[in-house]
């Protein structure tokens, strides 16, 4: 199982420690088997439900995400170098996981992706929060996780949330807001 996930997320191999590369990976096998979603589903279900005629996927906007959070973590460590506050481990594995719970918040009926029970319950950033701890994965992934979205509005980010939290939004505001 572990091979499909990287076969579908292949940044997870840009984790350098490798326990946090494993753990990443795990969270998302966890999610896939509570999950009544295939991983066919996983490659064509649109990114979000919240904005319709949606055409970028949920893959493309998991991996476009955290291609950019490295991309910014490029920047600002040939800008400042040691001064260069973000753990790159510890953004690409929130980048990777960020929207895991989406595969407990949608579900398909009818050939449709719609809103599952559970996720009209508890939204991805809370359900993606308790499948990382499970996995064991640190409380700064987590932090990133639960604050990468609209919930977390007015906390406090940590700098690898500021950056997560910046690129997911504009790649939802540039191809699904």
């Amino acid at each position: 199982m572990h091979d499909e996930i990287l076969a579908i997320f292949p940044e997870i191999n840009e984790i350098k420690d490798p326990d946090l590369r494993t753990r990443t990976a795990a969270t998302w096998a966890a999610a896939m088997e509570r999950s009544d979603l295939t991983y066919d589903d996983l490659r064509t279900m649109p990114f979000t439900l919240l904005v319709s005629e949606v055409n970028i996927t949920f893959v493309e906007h998991v991996r476009t995400v955290c291609k950019m959070c490295i991309a910014c973590w490029d920047v600002l460590q040939s800008s400042y170098g040691a001064r260069n506050r973000v753990d790159r481990d510890i953004m690409i594995a929130g980048a990777m996981l960020a929207d895991v719970g989406k595969v407990l918040e949608f579900t398909k009926q009818d050939g449709k992706f719609v809103k599952s029970e559970r996720g009209k319950l508890l939204r991805h950033p809370f359900s993606g929060v308790g499948l990382a701890w499970e996995q064991g994965l640190p409380e700064s992934v987590m932090h990133v996780i639960a604050m990468h979205s609209k919930e977390a509005a007015g906390g406090k980010r940590t700098p690898e949330g500021i950056v997560l939290h910046h690129a997911d939004f504009i790649d939802f505001e540039l191809v699904g807001g």
